[in-house]
C-alpha cells in the first residue's frame, strides 16, 4: 500500500514539474491596450486604428444624446480599468470630469480629440477656440483629423506600437477620402445645391458639407414653441422647403410638425456610426445617410 502512494505521489510531483517547465517556455500573453471612449464615433476609429493591440469600451449609446446622457456607476469601473480615456472636448461632456475624478485612476491618461476644423473652414460663429460639434464629425475633412489626432493619442500610451498605429491610420485615412470624394461625386451629379431644406441644427454641418440649400435650422423639441414653429414654417414656405432634416440624437421627431404643415418630405440622420442597423463603421454611416436623403428627393 505504501509502494502505490509513492507511485502516485512521484507522478503528481512530476506533473507539477512538467507544467512549471512547460508555463515557463510559454510566451507570455501581451496585455491590450484599454481604451474608454465617450462616443461610438471615436470607437469605431480607435478598433480600426487599434486593431488586435487594443480593446475598446464606448460610454454613450449611439442613439442617446450626449448633452442629455446620465452616467452610471458601472461607467467608473470603465475607467477605473482603462489606460487610455477619449473625449471630444465638448461641453455636453459634463459628465466625463466627474468619472475621472470617481474612478481615482492614476494610470490614466485623459486625452480630448478637439478637432478644429485645420482641413475644412469652419462656420462663422465658431469661435477660433471652441472644437467642432457633432454636426460636423460625419464629415470627411473631421474625420481626418480625428484619425490622426487618434493615432497619436494610442502612440503617445503605446510607444513600442507607435509605427502600427501609424500605418493604420493611413490606410483609415485613405479610404475616409475615397468614401467622401464617392459621396460628394453622387451628391453633386444630384444637384443637391438646388434643394431648398430645414434641418435640425446639430445636422447643419453635415447637411451643409453635403451642398444642400439650408433655408433655416431648428433646435431641440423642447425649444420649439408655438412662436417658434410658426416663424420657421413660415420661412418653409417663403424658401420653398421639401425636405425636413432631423438628428436622431436630438430629437428624432423634432421637425415632424414642421414638415406636416409645409407638406415637405422628411428623414431623420445618425450623426453617430452604429445606430441605425449595419451602420457600424463613419462609411456605412454616411452611406446610410446621403442614400436616405438622395432617394427622399428621388435622385
Amino acid at each position: 500500500m505504501k509502494k502505490v502512494n509513492i507511485i502516485i505521489v512521484s507522478i503528481l510531483v512530476l506533473g507539477l514539474i512538467l507544467t512549471s517547465l512547460l508555463c515557463g517556455c510559454a510566451p507570455a500573453a501581451t496585455a491590450k491596450l484599454q481604451v474608454v471612449t465617450s462616443t461610438s464615433m471615436m470607437a469605431q476609429i480607435v478598433e480600426r486604428v487599434g486593431g488586435d493591440r487594443v480593446d475598446v469600451v464606448n460610454i454613450i449609446p449611439p442613439a442617446q444624446c450626449p448633452g442629455h446622457f446620465d452616467a452610471k456607476p458601472g461607467d467608473i469601473q470603465k475607467l477605473v480599468d482603462a489606460d487610455l480615456f477619449l473625449l471630444h472636448g465638448w461641453r455636453g461632456e459634463k459628465f466625463a470630469q466627474e468619472l475621472i475624478t470617481s474612478a481615482n485612476n492614476p494610470d490614466l491618461t485623459v486625452v480630448k480629440i478637439a478637432v478644429k476644423g485645420k482641413l475644412m473652414m469652419p462656420p462663422p460663429q465658431l469661435e477660433a477656440t471652441q472644437t467642432l460639434t457633432s454636426d460636423y464629425w460625419m464629415t470627411p475633412p473631421v474625420q481626418l483629423e480625428a484619425t490622426e489626432m487618434i493615432a497619436a493619442a494610442l502612440s503617445q500610451v503605446d510607444t513600442k506600437n507607435s509605427s502600427d498605429y501609424q500605418k493604420s491610420a493611413a490606410e483609415l485615412a485613405a479610404k475616409i477620402e475615397a468614401k467622401g470624394a464617392e459621396v460628394q461625386d453622387r451628391l453633386a451629379k444630384a444637384k443637391v445645391s438646388s434643394v431648398n431644406v430645414m434641418c435640425a441644427d446639430m445636422q447643419a454641418g453635415f447637411v451643409q458639407w453635403a451642398g444642400f440649400n439650408i433655408v433655416a435650422t431648428y433646435g431641440r423639441p423642447d425649444s420649439l414653441t408655438p412662436q417658434v414653429v410658426k416663424e420657421l414654417v413660415d420661412k418653409g414656405r417663403e424658401g420653398k422647403v421639401i425636405l425636413i432634416i432631423d438628428n436622431m440624437q436630438s430629437g428624432k421627431d423634432a421637425g415632424a410638425g414642421i414638415a406636416e404643415e409645409l407638406g415637405s418630405a422628411r428623414v431623420i440622420l445618425s450623426n453617430f456610426p452604429d445606430c441605425f442597423e449595419n451602420t457600424e463603421t463613419w462609411e456605412k454611416t454616411i452611406e446610410y445617410n446621403v442614400a436616405l436623403l438622395l432617394t427622399t428627393i428621388g435622385q
